[in-house]
């Protein structure tokens, strides 16, 4: 699961090279003085369990047919974003600059600071909760957390279920919280401390 951080710079304003653009226009600036020193990591399919197809796009950039699935109809009229989605064969996607805030974490709070989209990146990777992820996302993720981090004071990373727990349950037991620790080598304090079940120490989330 090791791979190499991508060089520091590779950026062109907010978005960052390799990545396929697809903005989006769900976003907004970010609070003056915003510290970003926060990842959340989320997981979604659309439909649920289906990979592949064009649907996470079109729901980040409003073009998604809310009558094309009958799951479509739970989510009718959200607008959301993320900066970034890593499908399950690496390709990396990017909605928002990450300058700029998306719309990924809504109600949230994580050491200590609430709504965390104020000062998050929020990653997306093609996937069901409770399901295992594909080498090549984690692959991909490390290399885009060395990248953030060498733009960015990152100083946590967490998943969607952490920093709104009973509200939000991505990416869910099948994500490999330790694999990811060892593929970056960040502190252990980096991370959320996930006993079990999807249980978080109350000493991470603040």
């Amino acid at each position: 699961m090791v791979a190499e951080p991508l060089l520091a710079g590779r950026w062109q304003a907010g978005w960052l090279d390799g990545a396929r653009r697809c903005p989006s226009p769900n976003f907004g600036p970010r609070p003056a003085g915003a510290l970003v020193d926060l990842i959340v990591v989320h997981s979604i399919s659309l439909p649920p369990g289906q990979y592949g197809g064009p649907e996470v796009e079109q729901l980040f950039t409003n073009q998604l047919d809310w009558q094309a699935h009958p799951y479509f109809e739970q989510i009718r009229g959200a607008e959301v974003s993320a900066h970034f989605f890593i499908r399950r064969d690496g390709e990396l996607v990017q909605f928002v600059e990450v300058d700029q805030r998306a719309w990924h974490a809504g109600v949230s709070h994580w050491c200590g600071r609430d709504n965390r989209n104020d000062d998050s990146i929020g990653v997306e990777i093609e996937g069901l909760e409770g399901d295992p992820f594909e080498t090549a996302q984690y692959s991909v993720l490390i290399r885009l957390c060395h990248a953030l981090a060498a733009r960015y004071p990152i100083a946590h990373i967490a998943g969607h279920e952490h920093i709104a727990p009973g509200r939000k349950f991505d990416p869910g037991p099948g994500f490999d919280w330790t694999g990811l620790q060892q593929g970056l080598s960040w502190p252990i304090r980096c991370f959320p401390e996930v006993t079990h079940a999807g249980d978080v120490s109350p000493s991470r989330s603040g």
